[in-house]
């Protein structure tokens, strides 16, 4: 690493982010919630990620491609994307198990780029520095916008390591039409996806300030992410923190989300599900959805969220839908999720609207049925701590509540709301259920047994 220079830019500092100070305050107020409350699922504090924490062992039968060896330069200036291509080809070429090396103490500025496969070896990327991404839209031109790191037709990848991934979406965001609604809405880069990877592994990195979505999965299959740091301001738009699109058997464990869009995204033909020891806020909380929209057809089931701590969100553990759409979400449970000042902590919404102009009312929609809340705990920000607003020609059918306790941030009285909802609870509830109690006694509903190492 001769060539390399270190960089004398700073481009992500917290103390200069009002909203990041006000994040990492209330995650480790939410350390001490969580002691002090013993909440269970919670098998471990979630820390951040730190280059020291990796292991620096290298398997005899693994070759090494470091980045500087390829003429990256690493000054946060000079454009290293070649050097990144030049390494991913040689690597993904090779016949024997290789590892990318993107060195500490650097910043490697990086084009849009694909990282395709497959590869004749399995492949890992060791992220110590940090990657950055262009400023200038323009970059982006003659390009697809929704792309930044994009990864496909991968088996066996791994990428960890303790670094970066800036992707410096403050442009972006400055000319979303959710920030400033006279201008256009178009596409944005999400920082990092994976489409049609199998066996994949991420953990141990920082993901900020993507332009829209910061990790994606797009059918991939044997997906497990842990140790995770995902930040971005709460007034970033569209900057989901992990989605999950056509895809089965993920496991995502004990990450860090806030940003300002869903922590947690799960959408159309998914399921096997596992996330466990989420610390999520700020942002839209942890969403099914949105599903069925310009009545598009969406299955999502076994869903199983276990161990989970919510704060200052706009809304808990969430299921959506627009009306018109077909399909179904079927056998999810929400268990063990502490919530704090949270706005709508459980609610199920088959009128979603996220646009413009009104939506027009549709007599199809996706079917709701064998949906468990347990153990969920907390203080809401809004006086209906409970919606649970179903479709007119779909009612949501076997819901099931045992011990919820929520109480007012504010001490105010909170309220339960249901329309077409049946079900059944058992335990202390509070506030009331409101399911209309036609449907038979239903047990909560978990995953079938599978698991997957981290």
């Amino acid at each position: 690493m001769g060539k390399m220079r270190s960089s004398s830019i700073s481009y992500f500092n917290f103390s200069s982010y009002s909203t990041s100070v006000a994040l990492f305050a209330s995650l480790y107020s939410i350390y001490f919630v969580l002691i002090s409350a013993n909440v269970n699922g919670f098998d471990s504090v979630i820390q951040l990620p730190t280059s020291a924490s990796v292991r620096n062992t290298t398997r005899k039968s693994e070759t090494l491609f470091d980045v500087g060896d390829f003429g990256a330069i690493g000054d946060g200036i000079t454009d290293d994307t070649n050097s990144f291509k030049d390494a991913w080809d040689k690597a993904c070429s090779s016949a024997s198990r290789s590892k990318i090396v993107i060195p500490g103490g650097y910043s490697f500025l990086v084009r849009p780029l694909n990282f395709a496969g497959p590869c004749r070896s399995k492949v890992s990327l060791r992220i110590a520095g940090t990657i950055l991404a262009p400023k200038d839209l323009e970059v982006w031109d003659g390009l697809n916008p929704r792309k930044w790191l994009y990864f496909r037709s991968m088996k066996h990848l791994t990428i960890e390591g303790g670094g970066t991934i800036n992707g410096m979406g403050q442009e972006w965001w400055a000319r979303s039409c959710k920030v400033n609604k006279t201008n256009p809405c178009q596409h944005a880069p999400t920082a990092l996806t994976f489409h049609r990877c199998n066996n994949l592994k991420v953990r141990n990195i920082e993901i900020l300030n993507s332009q829209q979505m910061h990790l994606a999965f797009t059918d991939c299959k044997h997906v497990a992410v842990s140790h995770l740091a995902v930040l971005a301001p709460a007034d970033s738009p569209n900057t989901d923190g992990i989605h999950i699109s056509s895809s089965t058997q993920v496991n995502i464990k004990d990450c860090t989300i806030g940003t300002g869009d869903d922590c947690i995204s799960i959408v159309g033909n998914s399921s096997r599900i596992k996330v466990r020891n989420i610390v999520c806020g700020p942002g839209h909380g942890i969403s099914i959805g949105s599903l069925g929209k310009s009545n598009s057809m969406s299955q999502v089931y076994n869903v199983h969220v276990n161990g989970a701590s919510i704060s200052n969100t706009e809304n808990g553990v969430r299921i959506k839908t627009w009306q018109g759409g077909t399909g179904f979400v079927r056998k999810i449970t929400f268990e063990s999720v502490w919530m704090e000042n949270v706005s709508n902590p459980i609610i199920i919404d088959q009128y979603y609207c996220d646009s413009l102009l009104p939506c027009s009312n549709k007599t199809s929609n996706i079917r709701i049925d064998s949906i468990s809340f347990v153990g969920i705990k907390g203080t809401s920000a809004t006086e209906k701590a409970i919606t649970v607003a179903c479709s007119d020609s779909c009612p949501c059918r076997k819901l099931y509540l045992e011990d919820v306790q929520l109480t007012s941030f504010s001490g105010d009285p909170i309220t339960s709301f249901c329309w077409e909802a049946y079900g059944s609870s058992s335990g202390l509830n509070y506030p009331p259920p409101c399911f209309s109690c036609n449907d038979s006694i239903l047990q909560p509903t978990v995953l079938s047994n599978w698991s997957q190492s981290i």
